[in-house]
């Protein structure tokens, strides 16, 4: 690690230790912010998100428990329609959000770098792999989704890596999310192009890769037979399996994809007091077990074991391609070249 960064990471933790000795309940109020008599947090908190509505079904005794003063009101939609309704609302000057959970950390980050949230280290994030934090305090990941390949029990061997999609040594048809409309699907396609190239989205084209939209349509075309094989978010396919799903799962050798979901506080937020204790909440032991056994996602918590009988977040981190500084500007600055490619690919 280099000494700038080495710097950042002994900052964030200083920080992070001095925050967790003087905790909100001790601090006063940022301007806005709402207090019950007793010191409690309490108000309204709006959460923009594309976390899946069960989950949130599921965490909302948790939080009723935990801040009885609170009254936490959702906006769930997938990553773009969220991202859409975030973007109109700052054009209008008004954003309605106090907290984002997306599930595209470029847009987040793009969003973080515009000056948009309130930094906020939970004392929760001691525990978090460094990589899934913004050593800022901008944002923190709650949850890490992975991309992995998938198959049925009845299909022909599956493919064991991304490059065997289009290196000619697996013969099947694959079914890809569409990077277009699909969040995950764009993250998929940033690092397949960082490791292999623009030739990749042709040789997808070439060897007959069916685009099939969002994650649950990849599903349906490789459960029904359309497809032999899938790219597929690793939640899918273990809730897919657990309504009895003969779908099975492939870790590809070179390297599944992480996508971590961030969490961040907007600046705009009249009541941060409140807000803040939410993502204490989402980050907490507890909130993190419903993340792993609701909706089937890997907790940032290493001490939690990961969905489906899957090993934790540490164990995670070894089996995928890792998130770097590069791989982040590389969607952040050439993100509309890289869904260029795609669509130039499959438009002839």
């Amino acid at each position: 690690m280099s000494l700038p960064a080495l710097a950042r990471t002994a900052g964030l933790v200083l920080a992070l230790a001095v925050f967790a000795s003087c905790r909100i309940e001790s601090a006063a109020p940022s301007s806005g912010a709402t207090l019950s008599h007793e010191g409690a947090p309490s108000g309204e908190v709006w959460v923009y998100t594309s976390m899946y509505q069960h989950v949130l079904d599921a965490l909302e005794p948790l939080l009723k428990k935990k801040l009885p003063g609170v009254t936490v009101r959702w906006y769930q939609a997938g990553s773009e329609k969220v991202a859409s309704r975030v973007e109109a609302e700052r054009a209008a000057g008004a954003v309605r959000a106090d907290i984002l959970s997306a599930s595209d950390p470029f847009f987040v980050e793009r969003l973080a770098r515009s000056g948009a949230f309130l930094p906020y280290a939970s004392p929760h994030v001691l525990r978090v792999p460094r990589s899934l934090l913004d050593l800022d305090a901008r944002h923190a990941s709650i949850r890490v989704s992975t991309m992995v390949l998938v198959h049925r029990e009845d299909s022909p061997p599956p493919p064991t890596s991304f490059a065997a999609l289009v290196d000619g040594t697996w013969t099947g048809r694959v079914a890809i999310g569409d990077p277009l409309t699909s969040g995950t699907a764009f993250t998929w396609a940033v690092f397949c192009q960082s490791k292999y190239g623009d030739g990749y989205f042709t040789g997808l084209r070439e060897r007959g890769a069916i685009v099939a939209g969002g994650n649950a349509a990849v599903l349906q075309k490789v459960e029904s037979g359309e497809a032999d094989a899938g790219v597929l978010l690793l939640e899918n396919a273990l809730t897919a399996r657990s309504r009895g799903s003969r779908i099975r799962v492939v870790w590809p050798t070179d390297g599944a994809v992480t996508i971590p979901g961030p969490v961040a506080l907007f600046a705009t937020t009249p009541n941060p007091v409140a807000a803040k204790a939410v993502v204490d909440v989402l980050l907490s032991p507890e909130g993190q077990r419903l993340i792993v056994e609701k909706g089937d996602m890997h907790a940032v918590d290493p001490r939690l074991p990961g969905p489906g009988g899957e090993p934790g977040v540490d164990t995670l981190l070894t089996r995928t391609q890792p998130w770097t500084p590069a791989l982040m500007e590389e969607g952040l600055t050439r993100g509309g070249v890289i869904k260029e490619a795609f669509s130039r690919a499959f438009s002839r």
